[in-house]
């Protein structure tokens, strides 16, 4: 190249660079994602319907006692103003409450991506398919806890 018009003659970078998102559906119109918060994991099925929310074989307010592990699972279904328009069934295991509160919620983003592409922006904008990497820190020996010494006396 001698001079920068000669640029004009490349060839455009290829538009097809940019990850397509595709509907991901099986034969009986659901789509499934697996999600997890510290040592919970969800799987959850979402398929278009009346807004049941079935957890483990039970009604999710059954379930999800306190109204905050409620509203978190719900989460992503408000931000996506789909209420009421999608039957969710998640079988979860492992953790507490509120870990599994999280999966089911992570899960639950990942489906409806799966099922409805065009939700992805609006739920990775609120931060619904970043899997919450955070997990109990394991105990060292030597010490009480995971950072927590003992004690210490001098005489």
């Amino acid at each position: 190249m001698a001079d920068l018009s000669s640029l004009k003659d490349l060839a455009p970078a290829s538009e097809a660079s940019a990850p397509v998102h595709v509907r991901k559906v099986d034969t009986l119109g659901r789509s499934y994602a697996t999600g997890k918060r510290k040592n919970a994991v969800a799987r959850v099925w979402v398929k278009a319907g009346s807004g049941k929310i079935i957890i483990n074989g039970r009604d999710f307010t059954a379930y999800f006692a306190r109204p905050v592990l409620q509203m978190i699972l719900q989460q992503p279904i408000v931000a996506a103003a789909r209420t009421g328009q999608f039957d969710i069934v998640a079988t979860v295991a492992g953790g507490g409450l509120s870990g599994q509160a999280g999966a089911v919620r992570h899960g639950l983003s990942k489906a409806l991506t799966y099922f409805e592409p065009g939700l992805r922006s609006v739920l990775k904008k609120g931060g619904f398919l970043t899997r919450d990497s955070r997990v109990v820190e394991r105990k060292k020996y030597g010490k009480a806890k995971a950072r927590r010494s003992f004690q210490f006396s001098k005489r």
